[in-house]
């Protein structure tokens, strides 16, 4: 048997389409949401600080020098979390706002978001707490945001259930397909502009509804 979730708003067993679902339906999900509006752990006050966040970390890793050393593998790593952290709440609380940007560009931009994002998620389950990034990431003369992602090995994934090894699958070839071989400033650069794309338009969406609601 496949992976199976409890649904967060009406208890039914599912088994989950996509990495983050939590939810067995778009109708429970709508519910769900509706109940908690204005909620900060889930409404917009969530999504401002994560991308905020996200944004400090960009503007560090662009100071940061190759002479730093280890530092630069946990900053690097730090980055990674925090895109992460923002994908997975967009993914999560504001999939409408997602898949309607999403939707908005052409096809292999949006293989290439997917699998950026992808890649990174498959970097943020493995690297290391004490050395970020360090087995990731191939240091270089210049800036760190020249580094490169590194090619690795296919990680062992016997232990997992068959969904969840699908899913670690496919997030190693997306490393190795968008992450392996560019630089770091390529990547984040591509995962932050589309975040937060999606983060204006959830933004507008959550102000739409406060006035609609109000109204009422």
């Amino acid at each position: 048997m496949g992976d199976v979730r409890t649904c967060a708003h009406c208890g039914a067993v599912f088994e989950p389409r996509r990495e983050h679902a939590r939810f067995c339906s778009a109708a429970c999900r709508i519910a769900w949401n509706s109940e908690r509006l204005g909620d900060p752990s889930v409404g917009p006050n969530a999504l401002v600080w994560s991308v905020s966040a996200m944004s400090d970390m960009a503007r560090q890793l662009a100071r940061v020098s190759a002479c730093d050393g280890p530092e630069a593998f946990l900053v690097i790593g730090e980055m990674v979390w925090w895109v992460t952290l923002v994908d997975a709440t967009l993914v999560r609380y504001h999939t409408d706002a997602y898949d309607r940007v999403r939707a908005g560009y052409p096809l292999a931009r949006r293989r290439q978001i997917d699998g950026t994002l992808g890649g990174l998620r498959f970097v943020r389950n493995r690297m290391s707490r004490d050395t970020g990034c360090a087995d990731f990431v191939l240091p270089a003369g210049g800036p760190v945001t020249a580094w490169t992602w590194r090619p690795v090995a296919a990680p062992p994934l016997a232990a997992l259930r068959p969904r969840g090894r699908a899913w670690e699958l496919s997030r190693y070839q997306d490393y190795q397909s968008q992450l392996a071989g560019r630089t770091v400033e390529e990547t984040f650069g591509a995962a932050e502009a589309f975040l937060k794309r999606a983060a204006d338009a959830a933004s507008v969406t959550e102000d739409a509804r406060e006035r609609h609601y109000a109204g009422t």
